[in-house]
């Protein structure tokens, strides 16, 4: 009969799928603010988040609803739709001062030309600087952004 295990459970928060402490740390060290890209079935959110020992703090918050104000009428889960929420985030990140930040797209498997990385190319285009290879982004076909033109021209008026 054993008398000890081999097997050693994992955190609550990993079981559930939800943290993964090693990515996050490393994340946390670059001291800047993070660009939190979370895709749904139906809507795109990202989120500017700077860390804080007693709790994250949300900076700018934006979903890929908000686009029907500045004339989106197409899917809110596409990769047209990531790349308006990506940049009209990355707009609101710069009208409250915020020129910098780190891509954080949580358990998802970074898939070069998938919609976290359509978010991330609309942010770098506002004007935001976040590390990346361009590789890795979504090319105009894919976001439609003949389609988009006036749409990204009232985004680029954000203030």
């Amino acid at each position: 009969m054993a008398h000890k295990t081999t097997y050693k459970v994992k955190e609550r928060r990993r079981r559930e799928g939800k943290t993964n402490k090693e990515k996050r740390l490393a994340l946390l060290k670059s001291k800047k603010p993070r660009l939190v890209v979370r895709i749904g079935n139906n809507q795109i959110v990202a989120q500017i988040i700077k860390y804080n020992p007693k709790g994250d703090e949300t900076i700018v918050n934006t979903t890929s609803h908000e686009l029907k104000k500045y004339g989106y009428s197409g899917h809110k889960g596409n990769a047209s739709a990531a790349y308006l929420t990506g940049m009209l985030c990355g707009k609101k990140a710069l009208a409250k001062q915020i020129k910098e930040a780190v891509l954080d797209i949580g358990l998802r498997t970074p898939v070069k030309g998938s919609n976290v990385f359509a978010a991330l190319r609309g942010a770098v285009e506002a004007g935001m600087l976040i590390p990346h290879d361009e590789k890795v982004f979504p090319n105009d076909e894919k976001i439609k952004k003949r389609e988009i033109e006036k749409i990204i021209e009232e985004i680029q008026k954000v203030k």
